[in-house]
């Protein structure tokens, strides 16, 4: 699949906001009103700003991005539909959360259940995002159960990641937000190695017979390319990124990764690490991201002389 950079930019940004707009969600659910009206009103903005960002990318990947809209209306059936209706959901809850967290409004009793409404619409449309993909038979890659758990845990890491800098910047760290950290990096490496392990391991779903539907007569093989120049079919679907680097850029994410982890242990010495920790956690996501999409391969690429997939 091509790697389209709005699509990129949309699920690591809005990923990463999802992520610490939950964990706030939770802190102020846990440990009642802000000790902070800037720093709850910041961490807030920030979530909100990374997946507003996110989200409008996310249109520039439409034929016509002014009907972006329209797909709201498919929730019943369609994945996409129900990420859309969940994130534009999420908006009312955590505005009103910020809004008590912080102090703005005097309704401590609404801090609790609105930090965890909150938290919750946020794992449901990273979850809605993450099934967009596995929901998809013929992109073998994706259609498999380590891909929804592979979104929430890398949302989560870099959610995690960001609000220790913050809580940094405003004087509020804590040991217990590296460890939170550290934790999700973990696990973001352990379910991506087996994932990766997965896929490679996973034979070959669909071939030239399956795509016809010609195999009850015989092995099918093609006797000409269907088009003299390549089209917008091959162009989105057929791209494929050389085995070798691929296989780099795997470690680069494993690298990043393990930067970040090393960076969020640092901070404990010096917090002021924690910013750069950052930094690693999101860029293993957009190159982890990246890989997601260059390495699948659509089963429409068999009718242009593609391998089984």
């Amino acid at each position: 699949m091509h790697p389209a950079y709005s699509v990129i930019l949309f699920t690591t940004a809005s990923g990463a906001g999802y992520g610490l707009l939950a964990l706030l969600g939770l802190v102020g659910f846990n440990h009642g009103q802000a000790s902070s009206v800037a720093f709850a009103l910041v961490s807030v903005v920030i979530a909100l700003m990374l997946i507003t960002v996110g989200l409008l990318s996310s249109t520039f990947h439409l034929g016509h991005p002014e009907r972006a809209w329209r797909a709201l209306s498919q929730w019943r059936s369609s994945w996409l539909s129900r990420e859309g209706v969940a994130a534009l959901a999420t908006y009312v809850p955590a505005l009103l959360f910020a809004a008590v967290w912080s102090g703005l409004v005097d309704a401590p009793n609404w801090i609790g259940p609105l930090g965890l409404i909150t938290a919750t619409l946020c794992a449901l449309t990273v979850f809605t995002t993450g099934m967009i993909y596995r929901s998809l038979r013929t992109i073998r890659a994706w259609h498999q159960p380590l891909t929804v758990p592979v979104y929430l845990v890398f949302a989560l890491a870099t959610g995690a990641t960001l609000i220790t800098a913050i809580a940094t910047l405003f004087g509020r760290f804590q040991p217990f937000q590296v460890i939170l950290g550290v934790t999700a990096l973990l696990l973001a490496m352990l379910l991506k190695f087996l994932y990766w392990r997965a896929v490679d391991a996973m034979p070959p779903a669909f071939t030239m017979n399956d795509a016809t539907g010609l195999g009850r007569i015989g092995d099918v093989s093609q006797w000409e390319v269907p088009h003299t120049s390549e089209n917008y079919i091959q162009k989105e679907m057929g791209y494929a990124v050389a085995r070798k680097h691929a296989a780099r850029l795997r470690k680069l994410v494993f690298l990043l990764l393990a930067a970040a982890i090393l960076l969020m242990l640092l901070a404990l010495l010096a917090p002021v690490v924690s910013l750069v920790a950052v930094i690693a956690a999101l860029s293993a996501a957009v190159v982890e991201r990246w890989l997601f999409f260059a390495e699948a391969r659509h089963v429409v690429t068999l009718f242009y002389g593609g391998r089984p997939v």
